[in-house]
């Protein structure tokens, strides 16, 4: 099963429903070099929301939904405040999105044939999506997965993976490529630092 918005970044994908969390954060324009963000027009949204709908851990009855121009702004702009809130638990942006939550989204209930009871997002366009996400948050807060998602600390990178570290410990995506350089730029800045202190004493 692939997910493309992560997959363009080189990434495991998050297990279970989290993986479509994961891949609306990662359409934004990230990595080294830089992508596409997926969500900067409405043909390369819907693209890639019909691609990452029917996927089968997220186990819908009903089909995609249609964006407009609007949806995908106001989908863009949820995208942003919610890798914000990942990258900084920001008060702000939490407070921004309960006001948007609690006026505008809701879901449905569905009893499946083998007796399990799923919820599924209601209304439409991306109000449809964001319910989505909310239940798939709900979903990964229940098995205690979603404080293993995170958004690469670097800033030249910026993407959103899965932490499988033992201990939930990991802050870049790939310490090869991220890790390492950063350490690098902070060692030479500190070694600056200490020479210009030396020579103005």
């Amino acid at each position: 099963m692939s997910w493309p918005a992560t997959d363009r970044y080189e990434i495991q994908a998050a297990p279970d429903g989290l993986a479509f969390i994961q891949d609306l954060l990662n359409t934004l324009s990230a990595g080294k070099p830089r992508e596409t963000d997926l969500l900067l027009a409405r043909e390369t949204a819907q693209t890639w929301l019909n691609e990452t709908w029917r996927h089968q851990n997220l186990q819908l009855s009903r089909p995609p939904v249609e964006l407009s121009d609007e949806d995908v702004e106001h989908l863009r702009a949820f995208r942003d405040s919610l890798r914000e809130r990942l990258a900084t638990a920001a008060e702000g942006a939490e407070e921004e999105h309960e006001a948007i939550l609690q006026s505008q989204l809701n879901a449905t209930l569905r009893l499946a044939p083998d007796g399990t009871v799923h919820a599924e997002p209601a209304g439409s366009g991306w109000n449809a999506v964001v319910s989505l996400i909310l239940i798939e948050m709900l979903n990964a807060q229940r098995t205690d997965q979603w404080r293993r998602l995170k958004v690469c600390r670097s800033e030249r990178c910026q993407v959103t993976f899965f932490d499988r570290s033992r201990n939930n410990s990991a802050v870049w995506h790939d310490v090869r490529r991220c890790g390492h350089p950063a350490n690098l730029r902070a060692y030479r800045a500190r070694q600056r630092a200490q020479t210009h202190e030396q020579t103005t004493v």
